[in-house]
């Protein structure tokens, strides 16, 4: 299971990439590995402000259908439009290129209730 160390997670399996106020946000490798093969992904509009906790979005695999759950409260700046004619990019690499939305973060300190790597990485094995 790939954790990278620079990034931040949530328990429910997104990941997140702090630079300055934004925040790129995906699915982790634990993530996309339970799900299976991915063959669908609905992600928001530029522009659409987000609480913390609330879905943004839908991965349907050939397994299940998953919500998607901002991490913080924050603006949609940016989405992976890409993405949604390539979903199973998401399955050779959940990190780089198969980042989902990018966040303009209202909420600062929320970013401190995100998991670190380890912390992460804890939390996996105790499911």
């Amino acid at each position: 299971m790939n954790i990278p160390a620079k990034l931040k997670y949530t328990k429910d399996h997104e990941w997140a990439e702090i630079s300055g106020k934004s925040l790129t946000v995906g699915i982790t490798d634990h993530a996309q590995g339970s799900l299976g093969d991915i063959v669908y992904v609905d992600l928001p509009k530029v522009g659409r402000t987000l609480k913390k906790g609330e879905t943004f979005g839908v991965v349907e695999s050939i397994k299940a259908v998953s919500d998607l759950y901002s991490p913080v409260t924050g603006t949609v700046i940016e989405v992976n439009d890409p993405l949604k004619g390539e979903p199973s990019q998401i399955n050779q690499d959940p990190y780089a290129k198969s980042w989902m939305i990018k966040l303009e973060v209202q909420n600062p300190q929320e970013l401190n209730e995100l998991l670190d790597s380890s912390s992460y990485e804890a939390y996996v094995k105790s499911l």
